[in-house]
């Protein structure tokens, strides 16, 4: 028999998906500590035609980085958290668990 996921894990394995295949490539691609939400659905869009999953599979991962403090949105913009930028200009991969253990380090 087949076990469920609980719903921690759903949620973490979404921020994980979206961190990962969506935010971190669309900063490398953009090479900016911003963007927009057009920015962000076009490549959430590629990564779920690729993946053939709906965006809606997804969509909670985005929301989930905003609440965990990753994300940031200021205005009209997102960005992502400050300690993350020295990995950014390096071009460096960020994974999931270090974007988390950078955001929550004080």
């Amino acid at each position: 028999m087949l076990s469920q996921k609980g719903k921690y894990a759903s949620a973490t394995q979404n921020r994980r998906l979206v961190w990962e295949r969506v935010m971190w490539p669309l900063i490398l691609e953009i090479n900016s500590v911003s963007f927009t939400l057009e920015q962000y659905k076009k490549k959430r869009d590629e990564v779920c035609k690729e993946l053939n999953i709906p965006a809606s599979r997804i969509a909670g991962g985005f929301v989930s980085l905003l609440l965990k403090g990753i994300l940031y949105k200021e205005s009209e913009l997102y960005s992502i958290h400050y300690r993350l930028i020295p990995y950014m200009r390096l071009g460096a991969n960020c994974d999931y668990s270090m974007a988390v253990r950078e955001a929550s380090t004080k």
